[in-house]
């Protein structure tokens, strides 16, 4: 389940990417315009500065803009980043420690094809597929 922060994040870079010719976005202007309170906000962009995905500036004209086109993000690489690693069971976490039972785990199949499934559409879908054209 893809919780308020991955959503409200996913919000946040479509704002972002909608604004981007206003230069550096007012953190208070995106919590107006999407209805989210500026100190949960606050919580979310931290996160996305630490993981390289926009940057920010404080200060008179600061606020978020994203480090690169719309186009060069994948909504995985946006929800990963906020919420950790999107796969259904830790044996598949990528750099996980081998599971002893996998060569006879009933389940490992059904786990690794929705893995699969999942991280290809989430890592198939670019944040300027979500950008409204005006």
């Amino acid at each position: 389940m893809i919780s308020t922060k991955g959503r409200y994040g996913l919000r946040v870079m479509i704002d972002l990417a909608e604004h981007a010719e206003d230069g550096h976005v007012p953190l208070k202007e995106i919590a107006d315009r999407q209805g989210i309170s500026k100190k949960y906000l606050e919580i979310i962009v931290k996160e996305l500065v630490s993981s390289g995905l926009i940057s920010g500036v404080s200060g008179k004209g600061g606020g978020y803009r994203l480090m690169k086109a719309p186009s060069d993000y994948s909504i995985g690489e946006i929800l990963e980043a906020l919420e950790g690693p999107m796969s259904p069971v830790a044996c598949l976490y990528s750099g996980a420690q081998p599971c002893d039972r996998a060569d006879s785990c009933q389940t490992l199949p059904l786990w690794a094809e929705y893995d699969r499934l999942t991280h290809d559409f989430f890592f198939g879908k670019r944040l300027s597929d979500l950008v409204k054209r005006n």
